[in-house]
């Protein structure tokens, strides 16, 4: 008796919380609470920032119904920043960086009636709980994008006789060796490749999200091995200070340096998300449920692209990327594309077949078939990218997990 009385009790704490979270929220009670692992001096925050602002203003909500917690480290004092904005009043909190979410999870976990999303995690769609959300985008093809910018410098270059080397040679400064960042820097490559089919790709990373000696160390390393252009998953002026220093053309990410490297800045891509702020206060006041799962598009106005730096681009830039953004969106070009003889490979084979660990577990178990109909589906089965193979052309200079 005592245990069926426990499961009742249970199940009505269970629907009250559901009841909570559907019966919607007055605009005016929305209070929005916003974690960062950095600040401004971070590319990668600012943007967030940026993006909050901006859907502030959109929506209009109040000064006092955002609050942002910035320099929060990926450890308990995440979780702890989480239980102040709740005693705040925040019944929307959102937390910016990977190693947030396993601490944002505990907090939603015990206060049911919040909302708690996250970026690029992936615990939301095998956690099971109402009000815990991850979220990310196709930065993939905004990356490839700035790919395909790259390529048509390096074609230039090429052309002109003035290569380091006997083939154009990318130099990449990543972070860590996850799939974000694999992912990133592959569709970055292959973006460039599909312009400069012979192009090679080196890859040095810092193992820090946010380094700025580490970052400029690195892209000066790759310059020194003969790398004709740069471009990184980091979040400093580090790379991009040392190639406007060297004269190395760059391709920044997050936004453009084109201020503070006139000459070598050609473009970036980004996440934009000020479209997913928007959505899910905009699902709070409808009582609506956020998805638990969330990808942004090009379509949505989630991955977007600076204006290109018509002073360091190659000529055509702009139309070319305009005409490959066009097929982006109408299907008929895939970043990850399988199908194409010799675009991806592995050891010198085709890659017919993947099983991405998707539904992840302490063992990064592969769970899902993820190549077919001819292309690897990138964030299709879960918004945080999974895509973590190494092809052929990329060569990882070192590890940092």
């Amino acid at each position: 008796m005592k245990k069926l009385i426990a499961l009742l009790l249970t199940l009505a704490l269970c629907l009250t919380a559901a009841a909570s979270l559907a019966d919607g929220v007055a605009k005016e009670e929305i209070k929005l609470g916003v974690i960062l692992l950095h600040d401004e001096d971070s590319t990668y925050d600012l943007n967030f920032i940026n993006g909050v602002k901006e859907a502030q203003e959109a929506l209009g909500l109040s000064d006092d119904q955002v609050i942002i917690k910035k320099g929060i480290p990926e450890s308990n004092e995440c979780y702890e920043a989480a239980l102040d904005l709740v005693d705040e009043g925040c019944n929307l909190i959102f937390a910016d960086s990977f190693g947030h979410e396993s601490f944002l999870l505990q907090a939603a976990k015990e206060v049911e009636n919040v909302d708690f999303c996250h970026a690029t995690g992936t615990m939301a769609h095998t956690a099971g709980l109402a009000n815990f959300h991850n979220a990310f985008a196709s930065i993939y093809e905004g990356r490839y994008l700035a790919g395909v910018a790259a390529g048509l410098k390096l074609k230039e270059i090429q052309e002109a006789g003035n290569l380091k080397g006997e083939k154009p040679l990318i130099g990449y400064v990543g972070a860590f060796t996850y799939a974000e960042v694999m992912s990133g820097y592959t569709s970055f490559y292959l973006g460039a490749k599909s312009v400069c089919p012979d192009v090679e790709m080196k890859v040095q990373f810092t193992g820090s999200w946010y380094d700025e000696k580490e970052e400029k160390a690195a892209a000066e390393a790759l310059i020194a091995a003969n790398c004709d252009l740069i471009s990184q998953h980091a979040d400093s002026m580090g790379a991009p200070t040392a190639c406007e220093n060297a004269n190395i053309p760059n391709v920044s990410y997050n936004g453009s340096t084109v201020a503070s490297c006139p000459n070598t800045f050609i473009v970036a891509s980004r996440i934009n998300w000020a479209p997913y702020f928007e959505y899910i206060v905009n699902q709070k006041i409808a009582g609506e449920a956020i998805a638990t799962d969330w990808t942004g598009t090009i379509e949505t106005g989630s991955v977007v692209m600076t204006e290109v730096n018509e002073a360091a681009a190659a000529a055509g830039t702009v139309e070319e990327l305009e005409k490959v953004k066009a097929e982006l969106i109408a299907g008929t070009r895939k970043v990850f594309d399988t199908a194409t003889e010799g675009f991806i490979t592995v050891g010198g084979a085709p890659l017919d077949s993947y099983m991405a660990d998707v539904d992840t577990d302490d063992a990064f178990t592969p769970d899902t078939e993820v190549v077919s109909d001819g292309y690897f589906h990138e964030s299709e089965y879960r918004s945080a990218p999974y895509f973590n193979v190494q092809i052929d052309g990329i060569e990882q200079l070192n590890q940092m997990f």
